[in-house]
């Protein structure tokens, strides 16, 4: 009976530990309140939401000056204290562009279709990024986010985190994305750029 029990917790423990996002070094840079609380914050998350398959690094800086990136540590802001789904995207994203960096080949030939299909995609301020290159790579960084989101808070509140972002940063790219979801979709499944759970 003792067997059968220790058996049944093993296998509990085993289930959880499977499913669960994997431990993660998170530092502060400055050590101040907001970045405390970013980390608490963050560590709520990440035992809400399941990311075991979308972590590929370990270690995050909180950086109340930093904007956020992912290398050569992924840095992470403290602007979102007061609401979870939009930190939960930033980490989503962030955490894409390792995967991405690991799949140069794909990458490149789904800018350059994206290129095709989407001439004159706007570079810096607050519509692209800093080069014409890496507007492209948000495309499908952006659209990665989106799925992602999809698969953790559902389709309507993604829906809501996305639009934020058109209005925040890389506001061409996420528009983009948003109206040609299923466009940008094909590219990205094409070139096995969405990381399957």
């Amino acid at each position: 009976m003792r067997f059968a029990a220790g058996l049944w917790l093993a296998s509990v423990a085993c289930f959880l530990a499977y499913g669960a996002t994997p431990a993660l070094d998170v530092s502060l840079a400055h050590g101040t309140t907001a970045e405390l609380e970013t980390r608490q914050q963050l560590e709520r998350l990440l035992k809400a939401y399941d990311l075991s398959d979308w972590v590929w690094t370990r270690k995050i800086v909180i950086d109340k000056d930093a904007i956020p990136h992912s290398h050569p540590v992924l840095t992470l802001h403290t602007r979102h204290l007061k609401e979870d789904f939009l930190p939960l995207s930033t980490f989503v994203h962030e955490e894409y562009h390792w995967y991405e960096t690991a799949h140069p080949g794909e990458s490149s030939a789904a800018i350059a279709e994206l290129k095709t299909a989407f001439p004159r995609l706007p570079v810096g301020g607050l519509d692209g990024a800093s080069e014409e290159q890496n507007s492209y790579l948000h495309v499908i960084v952006c659209y990665a986010e989106w799925q992602k989101m999809k698969a953790l808070v559902g389709a309507e509140k993604a829906h809501e985190v996305m639009e934020f972002w058109a209005g925040d940063h890389y506001r061409a790219i996420y528009r983009l994305v948003l109206d040609h979801e299923a466009a940008v979709g094909e590219v990205v499944h094409r070139h096995q750029l969405l990381p399957q759970p």
